[in-house]
């Protein structure tokens, strides 16, 4: 009976301590599992990152959900924006997002607008780039072509039947211009005329060599004030005569060239800091594209005169920083 007793108790120890070990080995295999479930997502997570699956999500990064551009007048601004709708349409529809096109006052709105990304594609001259570019690092990435050339001048207009042949007989007029932020119509006339009269600062020259400004907002106003006698010269950008002829049919006879600035690089399209190099490169691809569509480039042409759009590059407008490093201190923006 003791034996039979002992033998009981020693299978019921037995029994007790392989329930313990299985107890034990389920407690280490779910801890394995938790682990497992952790190296997986680790793993996941590297192996999205090698694959692109990560790189996919941050690519999408920084692209706006309306990505918008914008523009300055150079003409009137609701002609602007009418005729800009299509180009930002057919844009948006290659990019497959919403773009707006936006008409901002002036060339300094727009700069503001970029550095505070507001705006993420300017249409943008060269000065009002040099300016971007300083202040917010806008990159320049395409150019327009105007006649074959990436580049223009200038030009003085006044009536022709002024009298007025030389830029020396400027003095004591009236000049008209779009507004100082804008590359043809103020900063290189301005530097010129500041040259060759011996003026240290923009405000000398047009308080002293002339009787008077006005600031236009546009280079066509400009021309039309000295057509109907507002203003005696405006500086512009050649030739501001054709944008007026199916107006006023006479313009060419009516007003002349007096003389031209040196050569200035053409506008940009510039872009902001903030969105990715993928999605600027497509911004580019889509414009060049622009240039086997007729009715793109008309747009262009409508717009601001562009008969092509090229690639640019942001040495092209050294010209034009050296310029704005000159005289930054002396020109009101």
């Amino acid at each position: 009976m003791k034996k039979l007793y002992s033998l009981l108790l020693v299978l019921a120890l037995a029994l007790v301590l392989a329930a313990c070990g299985g107890s034990d080995d389920s407690d280490t295999g779910n801890g394995s599992e938790d682990a497992d479930d952790t190296n997986s997502e680790e793993t996941s997570e590297e192996s999205g990152e090698e694959t692109g699956e990560e790189t996919s999500e941050e690519s999408s990064e920084g692209i706006p959900d309306t990505l918008v551009i914008g523009f300055v007048p150079s003409q009137d601004s609701d002609t602007i924006a009418d005729t800009v709708e299509p180009l930002a349409d057919r844009l948006g529809e290659e990019l497959g997002i919403e773009v707006q096109g936006q008409v901002m006052t002036n060339y300094n709105a727009l700069v503001e607008a970029m550095g505070a990304n507001q705006v993420q594609v300017g249409f943008i001259p060269a000065f009002g780039y040099v300016l971007a570019n300083e202040q917010y690092d806008v990159e320049v990435i395409l150019k327009s072509i105007r006649y074959g050339s990436g580049t223009y001048k200038a030009q003085y207009v006044v009536r022709s039947d002024s009298g007025i042949e030389s830029l020396a007989d400027l003095e004591g007029t009236v000049w008209a211009y779009g507004d100082q932020g804008s590359t043809s119509g103020y900063l290189f006339p301005a530097s010129q005329l500041m040259e060759e009269f011996g003026y240290d600062t923009a405000a000398e020259l047009e308080s002293n060599f002339f009787s008077g400004t006005v600031q236009t907002g546009g280079h066509d106003n400009s021309a039309i004030a000295v057509l109907e006698g507002d203003a005696d010269v405006a500086t512009t950008f050649d030739d501001v005569r054709t944008e007026l002829e199916e107006e006023y049919p006479t313009v060419m006879e009516e007003l002349s060239i007096l003389g031209y600035t040196d050569e200035i690089p053409n506008d940009t399209i510039s872009v902001t800091k903030e969105l990715p190099d993928e999605f600027v490169q497509e911004i580019k691809d889509v414009f060049l594209s622009f240039n086997e569509d007729e009715e793109m480039i008309q747009i262009m042409n409508d717009v601001y005169n562009w008969d092509e759009i090229d690639e640019a590059s942001d040495e092209e407008y050294q010209v034009v920083k050296d310029t704005y490093a000159k005289f930054k201190d002396n020109i009101e923006l």
